[in-house]
């Protein structure tokens, strides 16, 4: 069933690294989904972007310069997790 085992082991890597990127305050830059609260245009989801993570957890969000295109991809995949979970009642 394990077959290439990367379902398992990429998302136990990744989860490894950003706790070892709080417990030993490295400050790296890390894609995580956090709750965007204005940033890139989106308020009240969650949404992967690129986070400083350090000892007090999220220090910070990284705002990177889209371009229209990826701004626009950004914005619908939003869109579709809001519909998600005003469907779901959350």
């Amino acid at each position: 069933m394990l077959k290439t085992g990367s379902a398992y082991y990429a998302p136990s890597a990744a989860a490894v690294e950003m706790v070892e990127a709080i417990l030993k305050d490295k400050k790296k830059i890390l894609p995580c989904a956090v709750y965007l609260d204005g940033e890139y245009g989106i308020n009240g989801l969650f949404v992967g972007v690129p986070v400083k993570l350090g000892a007090n957890g999220v220090e910070e969000i990284i705002q990177i310069k889209l371009t229209s295109g990826e701004n626009a991809a950004l914005q619908k995949s939003a869109a579709s997790v809001k519909e998600l979970v005003s469907v779901l009642g959350i």
